[in-house]
């Protein structure tokens, strides 16, 4: 997802996007959806643990004018372990025109979905090891995303040459807002093949590989199949779209091919991003492994929303603006999202950091790798400054994904900035091989990934430490005691006595914590191994300092405090001149 922390700044880009698409209007009179389906990533019932997501074979018909879905479901489930029921999320302001399970109905009498959590009984219990295929045919007004993507629903706009320009953006609130499914992190369908109808001459750019498009009666189908997506990641993408494709030499020995589905006015610009695409996608072969799904396609479509990480699909509607890095960031971000969030997926929202953090640090990293050490620590230090450090990155605790992206109950943007720097200051710590071999086992279960040696995987912050142990030979536990389970960053004191200069590391509940530290006296460098968070060095009576010159700590910097004050009463104080103005 992009990031939240920089609301002002997407609010501004979200402007730019919706001058160039008149977007339909909410319908305020919408049904409220219930505390089920409004949530994402609950508890699964056991009836949900009890069973793999085999394949889910989605039909949907798409009416712009009546902002209408109609679909037809049909979905494979096998038992883990003996289940007596099939339970699926799904919200209840659709209409079920029917419900089967093997291909025989089951009367509406039989079947509740109060909640949003629908289960249907089984006629016999399923003993472990076999299949059932339920079949839901729906029809209604999908939940219109009023701020797409932070709220989940459909965007019902318009291009800017006037055809329907129609997203769908449910991590929010999640997969049931369109089609049945196990609204969990841990959920992911092995296989999702999807029958997107839409009036012709509009496109239906969907996720993997594209097997066919049939046009009948002023109606196109489009068929798309694609593999281990996350459950969010499934996405409709409608419009007058024009594709760019090409095909990419990976370095690993396979091609991959290119995909650029963009509003049929925007060549120029689209023919610029699209030059993006090669260098980013060598980028993150060479720094972390091989693309997931090499075998599918790199694909990004232009939305009327901000952008998703949606799976060999990825929305974009950052209006082809650089940075003053020089690249487009929100396609870099969305990207990197392909590795972090759909080849290694979080078990449970409280682990989302493993998606933004990392997600976050590769951009700063990828200016490393294409501008260099100056781009690379200017992005770090904008990043620095955001900070809020009022949460725990991880509670330890299942957190529902709208408390873990939420400021005042969870870490909220720190799972972007804060993260992203503490994989700085940790890839300093342990060295660049140990670091990305650490990374390679968290999103591959190898250090050695090759297409066709792995499998997408699920992964939790323990796993990650696990990894760190595993390449280094060394326990961690320390760093990320301090710089995840707790909010508050270590101080590093300094007391210059006489021709000593002592250095104390301050920590929340006087934790462990022997963080080496570098330090510039005159013109040498002297490294403190701090080995009980203490450690001293000779300065002359003349000489002057420098901690951490090479800026690899993650620490408590007061004039960071000071300059966040200033801005917000600043911010206040302008806020409330226009008020009063007004």
């Amino acid at each position: 997802m992009p990031h939240r922390a920089s609301r002002s700044a997407l609010a501004a880009l979200a402007l730019v996007a919706a001058s160039a698409a008149v977007a339909a209007p909410a319908d305020t009179k919408q049904p409220p959806l219930t505390p089920t389906t409004l949530q994402t990533g609950l508890p699964r019932a056991p009836e949900q643990e009890a069973v793999v997501f085999e394949k889910a074979d989605l039909a949907f018909k798409v009416e712009p004018a009546k902002k209408r879905i109609t679909g037809d479901a049909t979905l494979t489930f096998r038992a883990l372990h003996p289940v007596n029921a099939l339970v699926v999320d799904f919200d209840r302001n659709f209409h079920v025109a029917s419900v089967e399970v093997d291909g025989k109905a089951v009367p509406a009498g039989q079947w509740k979905n109060p909640e949003g959590r629908m289960t249907i009984p089984l006629a016999a219990p399923l003993a472990e090891g076999g299949r059932a295929t339920l079949r839901i045919r729906y029809d209604g007004q999908p939940h219109i995303a009023e701020r797409a993507p932070w709220d989940g629903g459909f965007v019902w706009a318009k291009a800017p040459t006037g055809e329907p320009w129609i997203a769908s953006a449910v991590q929010g609130n999640g997969c049931d807002l369109f089609w049945p499914c196990i609204d969990h992190p841990m959920a992911e369908p092995e296989e999702v093949t999807q029958h997107v109808t839409v009036p012709a001459p509009l496109v239906s750019a969907g996720n993997g590989v594209l097997l066919g498009m049939d046009e009948k009666d002023g109606w196109r189908t489009y068929h798309w199949k694609t593999r281990n997506p996350d459950t969010y990641a499934i996405s409709l993408n409608i419009g007058p779209y024009q594709v760019l494709q090409a095909d990419y030499k990976s370095r690993f020995g396979n091609t991959i091919p290119l995909r650029f589905y963009y509003l049929r006015d925007r060549e120029a610009k689209a023919k610029g991003l699209f030059a993006e695409f090669a260098p980013m996608l060598d980028f993150f072969e060479e720094m972390i492994g091989p693309y997931p799904f090499g075998d599918e396609k790199m694909g990004v479509v232009e939305t009327p929303h901000l952008g998703m990480e949606h799976q060999t699909i990825n929305a974009y509607g950052n209006e082809y603006k650089k940075s003053e890095y020089g690249y487009d960031w929100l396609l870099e971000h969305e990207f990197a999202h392909e590795w972090f969030g759909n080849q290694v997926t979080n078990k449970d929202w409280d682990d989302m950091w493993l998606h933004e953090g990392f997600g976050t640090y590769m951009q700063p990293l990828y200016m490393q790798w294409l501008r260099g050490d100056m781009a690379y620590y200017a992005n770090l230090m904008k990043q620095r400054a955001t900070l809020a450090n009022q949460h725990p990155i991880v509670a330890g605790r299942p957190m529902l994904e709208e408390d873990v992206y939420s400021d005042d109950k969870g870490p909220g943007h720190d799972i972007y900035y804060k993260a992203s720097f503490l994989l700085h200051s940790l890839r300093a710590l342990i060295g660049d091989k140990a670091f990305f071999d650490a990374t390679r086992l968290l999103v591959y279960g190898r250090t050695d990934p090759k297409p066709g040696n792995f499998q997408p995987r699920y992964a939790d912050t323990k796993d990650f430490i696990a990894a760190v142990k595993q390449v280094t030979g060394r326990d961690y536990q320390w760093f990320f005691d301090v710089y995840l389970y707790q909010p508050k960053l270590p101080d590093l004191q300094a007391t210059r006595e006489g021709d000593t200069l002592e250095l104390r590391w301050q920590v929340p509940g006087d934790k462990p914590f022997p963080m080496p530290v570098d330090v510039r006296v005159g013109d040498r460098v002297h490294r403190l191994e701090m080995r009980d968070g203490t450690g001293s060095v000779h300065i002359g009576e003349h000489e002057s300092y420098t901690l951490d010159p090479q800026s690899k700590l993650l620490r408590q910097l007061d004039f960071i405090d000071e300059f966040q004050r200033d801005k917000t009463d600043r911010e206040k104080a302008e806020a409330k001149s226009k008020a009063a103005a007004g």
